[in-house]
């Protein structure tokens, strides 16, 4: 093979609003056909909030761990719960352990960033070998460079962009456990 896929994808050039739903949609198309484990952002509903940092909902049992600690309506300070996320992503380690397929974790930011938050879920997935797909805030792109350039690609927010991806991801990790399929080169059907 010329050039493998990258095992890791991160949507870029959306609001996170619109990348947490982008995950959502993905995630609930391909679960049909493939086991996922990782959580999404979910808002925290609270009206005049400064902080939009809500739950982080697992995608494998639904549970919502609380990232935010609510400072009440009109606050005009946000500060993150860090213990919600290091809850979640010790959950979704455990769900990794358990054997899935594709890990969605919602964003690399500020927690991931200072090596706190969902570090740990994404350190598991990459160490495992497990394809992520992640969203990282624009803030945070120095950080994540640090964290896991050259090992993944940007994406569009775009739903096919990152259909091709994951199809491309399982026709590589299909070709990686039961070697090519007779008379198809690799570069005709990977595609990085």
């Amino acid at each position: 093979m010329d050039r493998p896929v990258k095992m890791i994808a991160v949507v870029q050039g959306a609001s996170s609003t619109q990348a947490q739903e982008l995950l959502r949609t993905v995630v609930a198309r391909w679960q049909a056909s493939a086991r996922i484990a990782g959580v999404i952002e979910e808002s925290h509903g609270l009206p005049n909030r400064a902080c939009s940092a809500g739950r982080l909902q697992s995608i494998v049992s639904g549970i919502s761990y609380p990232i935010f600690q609510d400072l009440g309506e009109g606050s005009a300070a946000c500060h993150l719960e860090g213990s919600g996320a290091v809850t979640a992503s010790e959950a979704v380690r455990q769900d990794i352990a358990a054997g899935c397929e594709l890990v969605v974790l919602s964003k690399f930011g500020k927690l991931e960033a200072a090596g706190e938050g969902l570090s740990a879920a994404f350190g598991h997935a990459i160490e495992s070998g497990t394809p992520v797909l992640t969203a990282v805030s624009t803030k945070f792109q120095d950080a994540w460079d640090r964290f896991a350039a050259p090992l993944y690609v940007g994406l569009p927010a775009d739903e096919a962009a990152l259909d091709q991806w994951w199809l491309a991801v399982r026709d590589y990790i299909a070709i990686l456990r039961h070697g090519e399929p007779d008379g198809v080169a690799s570069a005709d059907r990977i595609t990085a």
